[in-house]
Formats: C-alpha cells, sequence, structure tokens
C-alpha cells in the first residue's frame, strides 16, 4: 500500500464506530501516552490508583510541521491533558495526581508560556504542566533541578522561569522534589501499596547519572561540568529523567529526550541513553526517547530493551526519523517480532519515512497500553483524540509479558 492509501486506510478506521473505553479496575497498570499533536504527556494508573503523570507539552511552531491540535484549537494542549485527566481520576475515584515528573525543561514537555495567560492560584502563566495544575491539584512535583536549577549551568528564560514561579507558589499545598537517580521508592503506591507487592518504579537516570543495576546508588557519566568548555556542556535532552516501571513479569522504559549522539564520537560520553538502556535491561514496551528523532532511539537502545511494543510520541514533521525508525524494525539488533505505534504521524513526516511508514500500528490517536492484575499480559488500544468520547479504534494484543515467553 503505498503512502496515501495508508493514511486513508487509517482516517477510515477512525471514521468506523468504535466501542467506549474500558475503564481502569483494581489491580490493573495502565500507561496513558495522550495525543494533543502539541507535545509529550503519559498517565500512568498504578495497580492500587495512585496515578503519576509524565510531562505536560505545550509546544507552539510552524503549523505546516506540526499535527492537528487534539481534540481541536478550542482549548489549551495543558487543558486537554488536564480534562483527559480528570476523566481517569473519575475511574479510580481519586481527586487528584498523587505525583508528576517533569523529565526536563523543554516547552513540548512542560509548556511555552509565550502569551500565556496568568494563573488564579499564583504569580505565573498557564501552559502545559501549570495549566493541569490549574484544573487538577497535583500533590508531588518532582524534576532533575530542584531545588537550585543550576546543573549544567545557571540558566534563565521564559519557560524554566515560569515553573520556578509555578514551583514557589506550590498551589493547593503541592510539594516539590529532585528525582533521586536509582531510587525505588521516590515513585510508589501511596492508596494501598500492599495491593502492588510486585510494583517498581526504578529511577534509571538523570543529570547524567545512571542507575548502577545493583542497589540505590547511581554512576557519574558525564565529566565534571567544571571542566567543560561552554559549547560541551550537557544539553537540557541528555539531562532528562529516565524511569522503568515494573509490574510482576511486565516492564516498561520511558526516557523523556535522552540522547544518544556523541559530536561524532569527539565526546562519547554525551551518550547517555545507551547506558540507561542497558541499566534498564530488557523491557515489554519503551517509549522511544526524543520522539524518534535523529539522535533518539540508538543501537544500543533498541539492543538493551528489546521492546515487544514501541511507543513514538510523534507530533512534528521530523518525528520519526527514518534512520530511527530503520533501527527500530531491525532484527540485527534483536531478533523477534515488534509492533510499533505512533501518536500523531503528519503528513510530511508520512512522506519522508514512506519506505517504513506503512508498518506502523497506529498513526494517530492516544496509545493505551493496559496490563492485567498479574502483569503478565498487556494491551493495547488505540484511542480516538478528536473528541472526549474515548472511542477505542483498534486494540492489539493481548501479549504476553516477556518474562513469561522467556520461561
Amino acid at each position: 500500500m503505498n503512502r496515501l492509501g495508508f493514511l486513508a486506510a487509517v482516517g477510515a478506521l477512525a471514521a468506523a464506530p468504535g466501542g467506549a473505553g474500558r475503564g481502569w479496575s483494581r489491580g490493573s497498570l495502565e500507561i496513558h501516552h495522550i495525543s494533543t499533536g502539541r507535545g509529550n504527556s503519559t498517565l500512568c494508573v498504578f495497580p492500587d490508583g495512585t496515578t503519576l503523570l509524565i510531562d505536560a507539552g505545550a509546544v507552539r511552531g510552524n503549523p505546516e510541521l506540526l499535527a492537528p491540535l487534539r481534540p481541536d484549537g478550542a482549548r489549551r494542549p495543558g487543558e486537554w491533558i488536564a480534562r483527559y485527566v480528570q476523566r481517569r481520576l473519575a475511574e479510580t475515584s481519586t481527586s487528584g495526581i498523587d505525583a508528576a515528573l517533569l523529565t526536563h525543561f523543554h516547552p513540548d514537555h512542560m509548556g511555552d508560556v509565550a502569551d500565556a495567560p496568568q494563573s488564579r492560584l499564583g504569580a505565573y502563566r498557564l501552559s502545559g504542566i501549570t495549566d493541569v495544575a490549574e484544573l487538577v491539584p497535583i500533590r508531588r512535583m518532582i524534576d532533575r533541578g530542584y531545588p537550585r536549577y543550576d546543573y549544567p549551568a545557571p540558566r534563565r528564560d521564559a519557560t524554566l522561569d515560569n515553573y520556578r514561579a509555578f514551583v514557589a507558589a506550590a498551589p493547593r499545598g503541592m510539594t516539590t522534589e529532585r528525582f533521586t537517580v536509582g531510587s525505588a521508592t521516590q515513585l510508589r503506591p501511596v492508596h494501598s501499596p500492599a495491593a502492588a507487592q510486585a510494583f517498581t518504579v526504578r529511577n534509571i537516570a538523570a543529570n547524567g547519572e545512571v542507575w548502577n543495576g545493583r542497589d540505590d546508588r547511581a554512576v557519574a557519566h558525564f565529566p565534571p561540568v567544571s571542566g567543560l568548555p561552554p559549547a560541551d556542556l550537557p544539553d537540557e535532552n541528555m539531562c532528562s529523567c529516565a524511569v522503568r516501571i515494573s509490574y510482576g513479569p511486565f516492564a516498561y522504559f520511558a526516557g523523556g529526550d535522552l540522547t544518544w549522539t556523541t559530536a561524532d564520537g569527539d565526546l562519547p560520553w554525551r551518550d547517555v541513553e545507551s547506558p540507561a538502556a542497558r541499566a534498564a535491561g530488557h523491557v515489554d514496551v519503551a517509549a522511544v526517547d526524543h520522539h524518534g528523532y535523529y539522535d533518539g532511539g540508538g543501537a544500543a537502545f533498541v539492543r538493551a530493551l528489546r521492546p515487544r511494543v514501541f511507543v513514538l510520541q510523534a507530533w512534528h514533521a521530523t518525528h520519526p526519523a527514518l534512520s530511527t525508525l530503520d533501527r527500530l524494525y531491525s532484527e540485527r539488533l534483536y531478533a523477534g517480532e515488534r509492533d510499533i505505534f505512533a501518536t500523531a504521524i503528519v503528513p510530511a513526516s508520512a512522506a519522508v519515512n514512506e519506505r517504513l511508514i506503512g508498518r506502523l500500528r497506529a498513526t494517530a490517536g492516544h496509545i493505551v497500553v493496559r496490563v492485567a492484575p498479574d502483569g503478565g499480559s498487556y494491551v493495547v488500544d488505540i484511542v480516538d483524540d478528536r473528541d472526549e468520547a474515548d472511542r477505542v479504534l483498534a486494540s492489539f494484543g493481548p501479549y504476553v509479558s516477556s518474562a513469561i515467553r522467556r520461561g
């Protein structure tokens, strides 16, 4: 099937009547990759109903290169994310987000504040994560920089300054803390811990530190920044927070915008994606780093994680790069089947990736991973992102969790 035929088929699927979304039930794990067309946001609902929101992006840019706003432009992306979260909270009978993790300080993960309205709750503007907090209480905020926000160097820009004002305002009693690399207790079930004894969130990487793979300690991967010229300092993407979520035999990896490029080999330490992936080990589902851009989803990432399912949080013409998509499908890196799902492939990306784009299982919609109560199996639902009816357009699986398949 050619590219236009493929996109038409996807459109026909989206237009077909779909079943109502199935709600969360106690004992199950859900991972919702929320599609707004303007950045990354992932909501995790733990087996006891604890909620973790990973990022809430709201980026601006050339509309010819961006996906359509989803559901539409009547609200800001952060507002749509908040409303999606509210529907999931209703299923858990809880009233707020237990923890929000900001992987790094870029607008497509936290919100562009240019021309954004003022909050009612403090002296900051509303976009992305702050828009979410305006509508849904966030109990704990976790990021890579608190409290000084000066690594690898002091930084002042409108986006980060607004976030610092948000943290200082502590709306509705919100607390903020620094992401602790190596910890398996910072992000844990809080409503009924005993009900999720086989559940763990391991903090894998941030700020160039990577979990040592054994206890709760981390290893410094970056050199001391005091000895680096300004041009060689770690950039924001490579400082991203990464986590591994485990539930019985099931495992999931998310690494924000971690990258693997090394300035053509001159600065090998800039590849932090590879050691992070090796520390995480084999998983069932992996969110592809940096939207599948040319410097995310490197060979070591694919080889170490070996997932059955990849999720591409795409929304721009550069998502994914053809070279990255080629690696994700490469059976030289690991043998076996794998399915790739994308939140929003725009026409320009489809044209560039014509050779492989037809192999994607989905090119639009919320990508929802639903893990069975024992962690032994999971399904992937494609949920319509064009309205708030939560219609399931297609469902894939059940997949058997890899630890069971390996015996």
